[in-house]
């Protein structure tokens, strides 16, 4: 390979993101990544006309404007709104907890009654919550939580609520209006023609070489940059000298259905009884509106990760968070290579918060290129 400015260990978002900004600035850059598409897991592949979202489905949505007007140099984005809907033992619920939620739990229809209601089943837990079980019901009460929240979070996380720690649950969207709209942020869509077009565009300046594994060759292609941005696992960078951070990781199963052209009449349902063992199915079609005379279906099942398979969600509790401190200093032994993304820096976060990281570290890395540090 020759000689680059910088290499970029994964084509994922954080990584595509910051291979741009670094070309633009007239760096050469090198992208690198052991699968065989760019993307990471954003990636989308089309099948006759659908994109699928092949791991998983990726709603765009941000409150602030100077992140929506970055994405939106790279695709045009449709009007799409992410209002899914969960089923429990045969019965639909309408997320996130709202209005139309409450009237299916409890008959009740006005937001004085919801309110009344939740913050009667509230009172169960007294003091700080010690759990996410306790969290939850201190939030929404124990029959919202039973019914949306338990057994879909312990399929998700494979261990019991009561046994997980508080950190792990990020929000629970509580609205007493009707509105199915999930997100609150006023800038939301979906890429028209998919995810994969935005990854073309943002790496077009670069050389990226795929089903490249760095780890395998990282004396020969470190050796000829500058930089290096690594955007893996930083324990598997490391060889687990610390011991491997935990995670939980997903198996996707992607059906075609030529027999009908809409099966479930949602992008997204959610599974929230533990008598099924996926917790979520993804109409891709319903993203961008298709009027395909066929449709595809994925199912998402959780289970445990183990070196060698696919890490999606850390479990930041105290004994991981602990050895990813070990892991990070002994990162920063070492100037010239960053590290960055969900893997890098074992935190889960959404893609306008990665469009954000991504670019202030791209500012770094170009003045430590440019010689200003």
């Amino acid at each position: 390979m020759d000689n680059q400015d910088l290499t970029v260990v994964g084509a994922g978002l954080f990584g595509a993101v910051v291979a741009h900004e670094a070309s633009k600035a007239g760096k050469r850059v090198l992208v690198v990544d052991r699968r065989s598409h760019i993307g990471g897991n954003c990636y989308t592949e089309n099948v006759d006309g659908i994109n699928v979202h092949s791991y998983g489905a990726h709603i765009f949505r941000t409150s602030r404007r100077d992140v929506w007007d970055y994405i939106r140099h790279f695709a045009e984005f449709n009007h799409f709104v992410n209002s899914p809907i969960a089923l429990y033992h045969g019965k639909i619920y309408n997320m996130p907890f709202n209005m139309n939620t409450f009237n299916r739990i409890w008959g009740v229809t006005t937001p004085a009654e919801a309110k009344a209601k939740i913050d009667e089943q509230r009172k169960e837990i007294v003091g700080e919550p010690r759990n996410l079980e306790e969290k939850a019901i201190s939030l929404v009460g124990r029959d919202v939580y039973e019914i949306l929240v338990k057994e879909y979070t312990e399929k998700q996380w494979g261990r019991p609520c009561s046994e997980l720690p508080v950190s792990i649950l990020r929000r629970l969207p509580v609205r007493l209006i009707y509105d199915n709209n999930y997100f609150n942020d006023p800038y939301q869509g979906i890429p028209v023609g998919g995810y994969t077009a935005i990854f073309e565009k943002l790496l077009a300046g670069c050389e990226v070489r795929l089903g490249v594994d760095f780890l395998k060759d990282r004396e020969p292609i470190a050796s000829k940059s500058q930089c290096v941005l690594y955007t893996g696992a930083i324990d598997e960078c490391f060889d687990y000298c610390y011991g491997a951070l935990e995670y939980r990781s997903l198996r996707f199963e992607h059906e075609r259905h030529n027999e009908t052209d809409n099966l479930q009449g949602v992008a997204v349902v959610n599974y929230t009884d533990n008598t099924i063992p996926y917790t979520r199915t993804i109409e891709h079609k319903h993203f961008e509106f298709g009027k395909q005379q066929f449709t595809v279906v994925s199912k998402e099942y959780p289970f445990e990760w183990k070196p060698g398979v696919e890490p999606y969600y850390p479990i930041n509790d105290k004994k991981n968070q602990g050895r990813y401190e070990q892991y990070k200093n002994l990162a920063a032994q070492f100037p010239n290579v960053f590290f960055g993304g969900r893997l890098g820096t074992y935190c889960y976060t959404d893609m306008q918060d990665t469009i954000i990281a991504a670019r202030e570290m791209s500012e770094r890395i170009i003045s430590r290129l440019s010689g200003e540090h």
